[in-house]
């Protein structure tokens, strides 16, 4: 299914009428547009299958942990559909030399969060995502995100941080591995 922006447009005349105001006021005329534009952008994740994101896979003499820390994202609560934005921490360790290019792991999380989202759903997709593709020995990726349905409305708790881990793998088998990869991530 692909996004249809007539009836994204429609649907956001509909919001607007629905809150009270007048969709046809100078400066809501085109909002209903640029929404429908935005939403196709932030929502671009849905008709994506982000191991397509891993498609390539180089052969090197590398057993050690491949870490890309500090990804920034910005993705939109399923609940809500309001914005949630942090930081993922992706690392992995390759077997027999299948390793990936770094920008593949931030391109993987970008693909995953550019949909209606869980923070929860983010970090484990990404875990067995890269688990799944690249065969790896372990996988451990840790997300941390200000969620806006908190910050803005609700408890009204701005600055609040939300930090999810997903560990595969060696790094959930062996709890010193798991001690290094993590102290490497918070570093």
């Amino acid at each position: 299914m692909s996004f249809d922006r007539a009836k994204l447009e429609q649907a956001v005349r509909m919001i607007l009428e629905a809150v009270g105001e007048d969709p046809d006021r100078e400066g809501l005329l085109d909002t209903p547009k640029r929404v429908a534009r935005m939403y196709e952008e932030v929502f671009a994740g849905l008709h994506k299958d982000p191991a397509e994101e891993l498609s390539a896979i180089f052969n090197e003499v590398h057993e050690e942990v491949v870490l890309v820390r500090d990804i920034p994202f910005y993705s939109m609560c399923e609940h809500h559909l309001v914005p949630f934005f942090g930081k993922a921490h992706v690392a992995y360790l390759p077997r027999n030399g299948r390793v990936t290019g770094l920008s593949k792991l931030a391109r993987l999380v970008e693909t995953v969060a550019r949909r209606p989202q869980l923070q929860e759903r983010i970090t484990t997709t990404v875990a067995d995502t890269l688990m799944n593709k690249l065969e790896a020995r372990g996988v451990a990726v840790l997300v941390e995100a200000e969620h806006m349905c908190m910050s803005m409305r609700g408890v009204n708790k701005p600055g609040s941080r939300t930090v999810t881990t997903a560990v595969r793998g060696i790094f959930q088998e062996d709890k010193q591995a798991r001690e290094e990869v993590f102290s490497l991530i918070l570093k």
